[in-house]
């Protein structure tokens, strides 16, 4: 790797780990928003979340060698997705954070950036965003995506960790780059 693309990876990590400040003690007993540090999340990036203020993030309970007992695994996700009325007011948050004009909660999906089907964190506020339903390459696109990535994977035409960076990289060419259909 590069110099140049190691102090980038290096800058992204550190930022992402900037925008959320969570005590220890109460990591897993309240809702904290990765975005309130920044004034504003950028909608720029759209249909990406920005990726300072949600940089995506893993499950290290899901590795190469145990998708078979996980992600690959049917109903798995069921198992660890987060409740609605966790998810909800991160979006709340979320909605405010990125400066929507359309503050409906309805009209977004609060979306894990790495997919749960592909290892993603399943309660890391920095995995989670208001993704809109509305416009090009919506919630619903990135779904089907998310589908077709998985059902690779575990056929293992392509590896866990290139589905991942893949999806984190930019969903939207995701099933090309890895050579999928």
């Amino acid at each position: 790797m590069s110099r140049l693309a190691r102090v980038a990876v290096s800058a992204v990590m550190v930022a992402g780990s900037l925008c959320l400040v969570v005590p220890a003690a109460h990591a897993g007993t309240a809702v904290h928003s990765p975005h309130s540090v920044a004034a504003r999340c950028s909608q720029s990036h759209l249909p990406l979340p920005d990726p300072v203020c949600t940089p995506g993030a893993t499950n290290p309970d899901v590795t190469q060698s145990t998708i078979g007992s996980t992600i690959c695994q049917s109903g798995w996700t069921k198992t660890i997705r987060p409740p609605v009325s966790y998810t909800n007011k991160l979006k709340q948050q979320g909605i405010a954070d990125y400066g929507y004009t359309d503050t409906n909660p309805a009209d977004y999906e609060e979306d894990h950036f790495l997919p749960l089907e592909l290892g993603g964190a399943p309660r890391d506020p920095r995995n989670l965003w208001p993704e809109p339903h509305a416009g090009n390459q919506n919630s619903a696109d990135k779904d089907s995506v998310e589908n077709a990535v998985k059902k690779a994977m575990c056929a293992q035409k392509v590896t866990l960790s290139a589905a991942q960076h893949a999806m984190l990289t930019n969903w939207t060419t995701a099933k090309s780059v890895l050579g999928i259909g």
